[in-house]
């Protein structure tokens, strides 16, 4: 007797329904635009997201549910207020991802406005340093042989874990943890990479505790300050 050959399980058409779903939930405008204004890794309350998205507070309630039940926010109660931030680092890689994607269209005007010059220059990508200063800081590891490139893989050397020690990064913690420790991650406006993975939201975090980087009120765009600028020139806090 003849067995009956087992069902081909088919991942593309599978998976395709999620995809198209997440797509379309990041395909309106008002709600990419309440996304993207999360991108600094902070989390917004309903009114502020409301005014992000451009919409009445009824109108942003439907959408900030329509993306904590797709999987793309998370959503924080405290006392009377709700607040939404980014589910998780993978959320923003793609949104980071489309951005680079927009970036490159040759038929959009690059605008330079003082506030995109200032993104430009240093600006926080969810938890990790982008911008021409997240792109110095990724040329000056791998200069300085912290990091290394391996089969297409970052690799954060001996070299560079003991400097990591002298900085304060924790390398054990951050290889115990599920998160990749080194990622390459596409600058959209330098179009090269910068930092991210566990390695780059630990070295962020240090630059903010130790005023090498400020966060402005509002916004993506950070200051780096002279004590900054020296340490992204020369990797020391001498």
């Amino acid at each position: 007797m003849r067995s009956r050959p087992l069902p081909r399980f088919d991942v593309h058409r599978t998976m395709a329904p999620n995809v198209a779903t997440a797509a379309a939930l990041i395909a309106d405008p008002t709600r990419a635009a309440m996304l993207l204004a999360l991108m600094d890794g902070r989390a917004l309350t309903a009114t502020e997201l409301a005014f992000e998205g451009q919409v009445a507070s009824s109108t942003a309630s439907s959408h900030l549910a329509r993306l904590t039940d797709g999987g793309l926010l998370a959503m924080l109660r405290q006392g009377r207020h709700r607040y939404f931030r980014l589910a998780s680092a993978p959320v923003a890689e793609l949104l980071e991802s489309l951005l680079g994607l927009a970036a490159s269209d040759e038929r959009v005007a690059v605008s330079v406005a003082p506030g995109d010059l200032a993104l430009r220059h240093a600006r926080s990508c969810y938890d990790h340093l982008a911008g021409q200063c997240g792109v110095a800081l990724w040329n000056r590891l791998h200069a300085h042989a912290h990091l290394s490139e391996s089969d297409g893989a970052t690799l954060l050397t001996p070299r560079g874990e003991a400097w990591c020690k002298q900085l304060g990064v924790d390398v054990a913690a951050l290889r115990a943890s599920r998160r990749p420790l080194c990622r390459p991650c596409l600058d959209w406006s330098e179009r090269r990479m910068h930092l991210a993975g566990a390695l780059g939201a630990a070295l962020f975090d240090r630059m903010l505790a130790l005023a090498l980087i400020k966060r402005q009120t509002q916004g993506r765009a950070l200051q780096v300050t002279a004590r900054g600028e020296r340490f992204l020139t020369s990797l020391s806090l001498d």
